[in-house]
């Protein structure tokens, strides 16, 4: 244990885990969804948390303290997320994959320094490059300056959708979004680089080209950190778990887990 962990440790908070779990066990590893800053768990329940199973994947969605169905945490940190991503990870009953979207690929990067994941995959990972608060207050000024000086991130739903999703749809999900907290919000800017992964993990990093949120470049040096490249989805938006063709990324996902790092 840390010592900053034993002197100042987190306040418990409740937390929403959703899941999904195959029809027979096969013994392949659980999954660990989550969701980026404004999203919840349901985020992963429309469609992948079900997929997944249906392949042979027990499948978990955290909802973040402050997000879904948890309990408030409107003054949230990224070391209070991060801690429950590893406190939900030590309960499950097998060594977890950790997937993270958006910010929670950068809770995500964090809990890989205390929690020995199997492996961990980053979606549309936003990691608090200066060149993807660039890139949000180019597209969406509004919705982005606001969250500078303590205020609410507000995203349209065509930065987080392709317009392949029926707008309906689109305008349903984006309804959904909260908040994170202020502090959280500043850390995405301010943190330092998490430390080392226990055990290497092997990561996979993929999201869209066509992302609105998160820029090809950034794509691309979140990919090198880990030693690869990203797998890219061309038309597709920043939500790629909500988005017309979700099937794609999951599956791809899958199909990594499946040959290369963890075979049933």
């Amino acid at each position: 244990m840390r010592g900053r962990e034993w002197a100042r440790p987190v306040r418990p908070a409740r937390r929403e885990v959703l899941s999904a779990l195959p029809e027979l066990e096969q013994g392949r590893p659980p999954l660990l969804f989550v969701p980026g800053f404004g999203h919840g768990a349901w985020a992963f329940a429309e469609h992948w948390l079900e997929h997944a199973a249906g392949r042979g994947f027990p499948a978990y969605a955290l909802s973040l303290r402050g997000h879904g169905g948890s309990e408030p945490a409107p003054e949230a940190t990224l070391r209070a997320y991060t801690h429950d991503v590893t406190q939900v990870a030590a309960g499950l009953p097998r060594q977890a994959v950790l997937v993270g979207h958006g910010a929670g690929a950068l809770v995500v990067r964090h809990a890989l320094a205390r929690y020995p994941a199997r492996a961990a995959v980053l979606v549309a990972p936003v990691l608090g490059e200066w060149g993807t608060l660039g890139a949000a207050l180019r597209r969406n000024p509004g919705g982005t300056l606001p969250a500078l000086v303590g205020g609410g991130l507000r995203l349209s739903s065509r930065q987080l959708f392709s317009r392949e999703l029926p707008d309906a749809e689109a305008r349903r999900y984006a309804a959904r979004l909260g908040r994170a907290g202020r502090r959280a919000q500043w850390q995405l800017l301010t943190h330092r680089d998490p430390e080392p992964a226990v055990g290497h993990p092997p990561v996979l990093v993929l999201g869209s080209p066509d992302d609105r949120v998160v820029p090809p470049a950034a794509l691309i040096r979140a990919a090198r950190r880990h030693g690869g490249a990203p797998l890219l989805f061309p038309g597709m938006g920043h939500d790629l778990m909500l988005d017309a063709r979700w099937r794609e990324p999951i599956d791809a996902i899958l199909d990594w887990l499946e040959k290369e790092h963890t075979p049933a």
